[in-house]
């Protein structure tokens, strides 16, 4: 089987879920990262018979909008789909809704839906270490389920049902953002990596607020652990949601 992965995973969270997937129906695997911002996502091509699996986190219940912009420039043309949202366990509200709308616009024909359950990017005591091997055994067992459809036309063709409303939840603005610290050395991988391009190359230390989706890629990926957000925001924001993240959630699947 061919995959083609149309990602957008800052921090990897959603990668490590979109790759256990992905191994059980073994064959090639092609990326597309939706967190790139120098690609030219017009210029994709589908193959016909490839599988599509569209992967993203849930930012505040829904798609990030970097990630919805990008994925319309790609035409599906009726390839099947496999759609994944990934949160950090506190609840993914109305993201795959959004994605599955965001999937059809653009000619994508979902046929299975997967929500799971990954570190949280920031308060990473949430969810700590998962996908572990507990995720990655129901995982395997979503693959087995979602290829068992696949083998089945009279199954694709039926509509997939996911939760969430429209319209979508209002999400509130970007608080948190990464600044760098003593230990930054301006090497700019940050910058250039920066899925919003909200890093200067000339301005290193600082972030432009405006642009910033607070996805933690440029903290994620720097060498010297020079970026940080806002730890006293931070540990507010945790205590508020300890209740709500401390009970371990499990995975979902819609087909």
């Amino acid at each position: 089987m061919k995959i083609a992965q149309i990602i957008f995973s800052p921090t990897g969270g959603t990668q490590r879920v979109a790759d256990l997937l992905c191994a059980q129906w073994g064959g090639d695997t092609r990326r597309i990262d939706l967190s790139n911002a120098h690609f030219d996502f017009d210029s994709v091509r589908l193959e016909p018979e490839e599988l599509v699996v569209i992967a993203v986190p849930s930012f505040e219940g829904r798609v990030p909008a970097l990630a919805i912009q990008r994925l319309s420039r790609i035409h599906g043309d009726g390839q099947r789909c496999v759609l994944v949202c990934v949160y950090g366990s506190r609840a993914y509200e109305d993201t795959l809704i959004e994605l599955r709308d965001a999937a059809e616009q653009s000619h994508f024909r979902v046929i299975a839906a997967v929500a799971a359950v990954a570190q949280h990017s920031i308060m990473t005591q949430y969810a700590a270490g998962r996908p572990d091997a507990s995720d990655a055994q129901e995982l395997q067992r979503f693959a087995q389920a979602i290829s068992e459809k696949l083998d089945n036309p009279d199954a694709c063709a039926q509509p997939v049902q996911v939760p969430g409303n429209r319209p979508y939840k209002k999400v509130g603005g970007v608080s948190l953002v990464p600044q760098a610290n003593g230990h930054c050395v301006g090497c700019g991988l940050c910058a250039q990596n920066c899925p919003a391009q909200a890093i200067s190359p000339d301005h290193i230390k600082t972030a432009d607020a405006k642009a910033c989706i607070a996805c933690m890629r440029c903290a994620a990926q720097c060498p010297h652990a020079a970026r940080k957000v806002n730890q006293t925001i931070v540990a507010v924001a945790a205590l508020s949601l300890k209740k709500v993240c401390s009970q371990r959630k499990s995975n979902e699947l819609f087909v």
